[in-house]
C-alpha cells in the first residue's frame, strides 16, 4: 500500500523563508519503506537553501515490535557525514510507542536518538 501527503510550510528566524516536502510509506505484508522531506527556499540568502530528509526500512516483528535501518541528511550537523546512518528498534504499548535509533557506528562517534509517541 502507498500513502503520500506532499506538505509545505513557511520558515522564520534565523532562516526565513518556504518549505515544500513530501511524506511517503510504501507497505507490504511486515516490510514498509517510510520517508519524509523538505527543500528549504531561503528567501534572504541562497547559501541558506538545503534539503532534509529522513528515512526509515522497518520489518514488522509482531504489531509491537519493528527494527530496520534508518538514514537522515540534515543542513548542520555535528559530524563530517553528510548522511547519517544507522539502525534502530522500536515497541509499541497501548497508546504509546518507544524507538532507540542508533547512528553513525563505524563511521563517526555514534549517536543516539530516543523518541517517544502517543497516540490519540
Amino acid at each position: 500500500m502507498l500513502e503520500a501527503t506532499p506538505m509545505v510550510g513557511g520558515i522564520f528566524g534565523n532562516t526565513t523563508g518556504v518549505a515544500p516536502g513530501y511524506l511517503f510509506t510504501l507497505s507490504y505484508k511486515k516490510i514498509s519503506l517510510y520517508s519524509e522531506g523538505e527543500f528549504v527556499f531561503d528567501t534572504k540568502n541562497t547559501d541558506g537553501n538545503f534539503f532534509y530528509t529522513w528515512n526509515e526500512l522497518t520489518y514488522s516483528a509482531t504489531d509491537w515490535l519493528r527494527f530496520g535501518l534508518a538514514s537522515q541528511k540534515t543542513r548542520v550537523y555535528q559530524t563530517p557525514l553528510d548522511v547519517q546512518r544507522g539502525f534502530f528498534a522500536g515497541f509499541s504499548y497501548r497508546k504509546l510507542d518507544f524507538t532507540t535509533y542508533v547512528l553513525n557506528v563505524g563511521w563517526t562517534d555514534p549517536t543516539v536518538v530516543l523518541a517517544m509517541g502517543f497516540k490519540f
